[in-house]
């Protein structure tokens, strides 16, 4: 997992601009901290990137990468709503929906042989495709969502603001289905929503 983790980040790393930028990056890591700590979640180990790229979109790569968007972080309206996607996020960290969704879709055999390098290069930039523009399932989906909720609500951050959220996002791409975004990966986002609302 952590040769993957680094493969993959490797990927972002080289076709990707990476913001260093404290004054974009110590907000984004001070409330990450802010929500471990309120959870017992280690934070010592979660690498926070942050890539300059229009989409709306965050992904967590093997190992505990966590990788934002400058175009997620301009679309959220507070830092709420930031908080609700960084708590979704760290429970696909903490569940290990990660690496289940790539054994899932494309099999333990074929993870292991690129992490020996025998795959080739081409696979390894398919799999960072994989974890950034394809959905996990309905029930993990839920899962991160439900678990986020609970994150915030411990850190006594309003959970309302990331069904916020995801009802403004969800309406504003009605009309760009080609187009990458966080909401368009994780189908249902009315839906999803609507249960962020009851579960709160």
């Amino acid at each position: 997992e952590e040769k993957l983790g680094n493969l993959l980040w490797d990927i972002y790393h080289a076709t990707e601009t990476e913001i260093h930028d404290k004054t974009i990056t110590a907000p984004i890591d001070t409330l990450l901290t802010f929500i471990c700590k309120k959870n017992n979640i280690e934070r010592s180990n979660i690498k926070l990137h942050v890539i300059m790229k229009d989409e709306i979109n965050a992904c967590t790569l093997p190992d505990r990468h966590l990788v934002i968007f400058s175009g997620l972080l301009k679309s959220c309206e507070n830092e709420s709503e930031l908080c609700g996607i960084l708590g979704h996020e760290l429970a696909h960290m903490e569940k290990n929906h990660v690496m289940k969704k790539l054994i899932k879709e494309v099999g333990l055999a074929t993870l292991i042989s690129v992490t020996t390098g025998k795959a080739g290069s081409q696979v390894a930039k398919e799999l960072a495709k994989t974890l950034s523009s394809t959905a996990y399932d309905r029930e993990l989906e839920r899962e991160a969502d439900f678990a986020s909720v609970e994150y915030l609500s411990n850190a006594h951050i309003d959970p309302e603001a990331f069904a916020t959220f995801l009802f403004r996002i969800a309406k504003g791409t009605e009309n760009l289905p080609e187009q990458l975004f966080w909401v368009s990966t994780h189908p249902d986002s009315e839906e999803r929503a609507e249960k962020i609302i009851e579960r709160v």
